[in-house]
C-alpha cells in the first residue's frame, strides 16, 4: 500500500509540474499577467522546491530494504558514473544554457522590456552531442543511487517523467524555431548520446 501511495504523491508531483510549465497554462498566465508574467518563472521554480523538499522527506520516511547492492569494482563504476553526470549536468546548466533564465532572474532583469525571442538555435557544446544533456545526466545520476525497493519506484516513475517531458518540451521547440530544430532532431539524438532514433 506504501508503495501505490509515493507513486501516487511522486506521479502527482510530476503531473502539476508539467501542467504549470505546459504552453496552454504558461500563454494563460501570458495573458493574465501581461508584463508581471516576468516574474512567473521565479514563482514556478520556488513552487517546485517548495512542494519537492516534503515530498522527499516523507518518501524518506519509509522503511525500505536494500535490494540492490554492489561489489568494489561496480561500486567504482558507479561513482565514476555519478562524477560524469553531475559534471554533465552542472557544464550544461551552466555553459550551454542560461540558468538565470532557468531561475527566472533574467526574466526579471528584462522586467518592461521588449525581448525579441531567440532567432538562433543554440547547438554548440553538449547541444551538440544530445539534445538534452540535462535530463540525459539526471537519469544517470537517479540510476547511480538505486539501492531500496521506493528508490527503484521513484526512479521509475521519475524516468517515465522526464521522457515524456522531453518529448512535450521537443513540440514547444518545434514551434519555437521550426525547420531548424526538425533538422537538429534529424543531426542530434535526443536523450542517448551517439544512438539516433526518431522520435519526432
Amino acid at each position: 500500500m506504501e508503495y501505490l501511495l509515493i507513486i501516487l504523491m511522486w506521479a502527482g508531483y510530476c503531473s502539476l509540474h508539467s501542467f504549470l510549465i505546459s504552453t496552454s497554462f504558461t500563454n494563460l498566465m501570458t495573458r493574465l499577467l501581461k508584463n508581471y508574467y516576468a516574474f512567473y518563472r521565479i514563482f514556478f521554480v520556488s513552487i517546485s522546491l517548495v512542494l519537492l523538499i516534503p515530498l522527499i522527506s516523507y518518501t524518506n520516511q519509509f522503511d525500505s530494504n536494500i535490494i540492490i547492492t554492489y561489489s568494489p569494482h561496480l561500486n567504482i563504476v558507479r561513482h565514476v558514473l555519478i562524477l560524469c553526470s553531475l559534471s554533465m549536468f552542472f557544464w550544461a546548466f551552466f555553459f550551454d544554457y542560461d540558468s538565470l533564465s532557468f531561475f527566472g532572474i533574467r526574466q526579471i532583469q528584462n522586467f518592461g522590456k521588449k525581448i525579441a525571442p531567440p532567432d538562433e538555435l543554440k547547438r554548440n557544446g553538449l547541444l551538440g552531442v544530445v539534445r538534452h544533456p540535462m535530463y540525459f545526466a539526471l537519469i544517470i545520476y537517479l540510476w547511480c543511487q538505486t539501492f531500496t525497493a521506493i528508490g527503484i519506484i521513484v526512479n521509475i516513475v521519475l524516468t517515465i517523467y522526464i521522457i515524456i517531458g522531453t518529448i512535450l518540451e521537443e513540440r514547444k521547440l518545434i514551434l519555437e524555431f521550426g525547420d531548424s530544430y526538425v533538422k537538429y532532431q534529424q543531426e542530434v539524438p535526443m536523450l542517448i548520446p551517439f544512438i539516433k532514433i526518431n522520435n519526432k
